[in-house]
């Protein structure tokens, strides 16, 4: 099931004291990216053909346009029955509709499924507040210039895409709407406590957009402050602040709303960008995406869309909030577990996520009720391509299973990156919730077209 790019990587580095196969191993990565993730790389890159790349890239920046036209589409242009639902409770509808509701701009990742032949879509992550832009273009564009790497990437006439470049780019462009400075002061803004979390790979960002020429400043929401008119965040004037806050973790404090005025303030005046809008949470949650699949609401999409839906998204639906309303779906779940998985609507990184073929079916029913009352969506189980890995050290070579996460920006299709885990590690390819995870850096090759896939199987 492996392209010929792999097969032949796997034959050269078969020798565990192949140069080729310890090149990941010599690479001398940035200081905060190897802080972050460094002890977490994979230790090869995976390989794609570029058109199925392609092919992918156009279906999730349609798929985008089709997600944010939900609500003309389906509710004549109605918010209120559009959060209705997606189970946007009426706080969080207000907090997120507060700049005046309109479709954010095209920015975010789309996880993926790739059997070989074509990508499915298993969640798209709307928005700004996502990971893998640190990793995504540095992994691959330093070891293309590795020495031992460089030969077989010719040879195989390898590319990959400038990830953090591209975000860079987007950020200049939504800084010129305010400064012509040409080093604009952008500050990533994370929830109250998210530095702890997450500050170390927010660091590793910061490193590489000022190797591009942007003041940039990593700090939390509650910390900044308008002086004279302008947002400030220690003392410095901001042009763009690119937010890795959630509308769930701001409402998660009593006065969330106070600690996100000020920068609404900001961007409605006019004198700082909020990249990306919090208008993006009305699309990340993933009963969105349950809209789509379900025919009840796509009999409303013209006949280009089904097909883009019936090709690219498994089959999903919507977890109502009384299991009484449903018991139709709910005993088909039941007798389709092992074919399903369970995904909470507006977590993310995998937190929640129960997959039916690694449950028993008392454990399966327990998770059904409980996705009842918390919202969430099941999803159609999709088989990836095995990526084999080999071990650096004994040349043991074993099967892994990869996220892929695909990166889009105004501009278009932004690279893209992978996670994966061991095939034994468990469904969930989460760098939070499952130690085991690795990140990757992905080449892509040139490879004969292949036509498009068929719709997905449906339960």
């Amino acid at each position: 099931m492996t392209d010929k790019v792999t097969e032949d990587y796997l034959r050269r580095t078969r020798d565990p004291h192949a140069a080729l196969g310890h090149a990941m191993d010599r690479i001398t990565w940035p200081p905060a990216l190897a802080a972050a993730a460094g002890h977490r790389l994979l230790p090869r890159p995976l390989f794609l053909a570029a058109q199925h790349l392609d092919r992918a890239a156009h279906d999730v920046v349609q798929l985008f346009g089709l997600l944010t036209a939900l609500p003309d589409l389906l509710f004549d242009g109605d918010l209120n029955r559009y959060c209705a639902a997606v189970g946007i409770d009426a706080r969080k509808q207000r907090l997120i509709t507060s700049l005046g509701g309109t479709a954010p701009p095209l920015y975010g990742r789309a996880d993926l499924s790739y059997d070989g032949q074509r990508f499915q879509l298993l969640e798209f992550n709307v928005g700004s507040e996502i990971g893998g832009v640190d990793r995504a273009g540095t992994i691959p564009r330093l070891l293309a210039r590795a020495d031992a790497f460089r030969p077989f990437a010719a040879a195989h006439h390898l590319a990959h895409l400038d990830t953090d470049r591209l975000v860079a780019g987007a950020l200049r462009t939504a800084a010129a709407t305010v400064t012509a400075q040409a080093a604009p002061t952008v500050a990533l803004l994370e929830a109250p406590g998210g530095l702890g979390r997450f500050g170390p790979v927010w660091q590793a960002l910061a490193e590489l957009m000022r190797g591009h020429g942007i003041d940039f400043l990593v700090g939390e929401v509650q910390h900044t402050r308008r002086r004279h008119g302008r947002l400030t965040l220690d003392g410095r004037r901001l042009d763009v602040v690119l937010r890795c806050f959630s509308a769930e973790e701001i409402l998660a404090h009593p006065d969330g709303e106070d600690l996100v005025a000020d920068v609404l303030d900001a961007h409605r005046e006019g004198t700082c960008v909020l990249f990306t809008p919090l208008e993006s949470a009305l699309f990340h949650n993933k009963a969105a995406l349950a809209l789509l699949s379900d025919p009840r609401a796509r009999a409303a999409l013209p006949a280009a869309q089904q097909d883009l839906v019936d090709r690219f998204l498994p089959w999903t639906r919507t977890l109502p909030a009384d299991p009484g309303a449903d018991r139709a779906l709910l005993e088909q779940c039941m007798d389709l577990r092992e074919e399903l998985i369970l995904k909470p609507s507006a977590q993310y990184g995998g937190n929640g996520v129960v997959a039916g073929w690694e449950t028993t079916g008392d454990r399966w029913r327990q998770a059904l009720h409980a996705g009842h009352a918390a919202g969430a969506v099941v999803q159609q189980r999709v088989r990836p391509r095995p990526e084999p890995v080999a071990d650096t050290r004994t040349g043991e070579i074993r099967d892994w299973t990869a996220v892929w996460g695909l990166f889009v920006a105004p501009a278009g299709p932004s690279g893209i990156y992978a996670r994966a885990v061991p095939d034994t590690a468990g469904a969930v390819v989460g760098m939070g919730v499952n130690q085991q995870a690795r990140t990757a850096g992905v080449f892509t090759h040139p490879a004969p077209a292949a036509p498009p896939g068929p719709p997905c199987d449906r339960p």
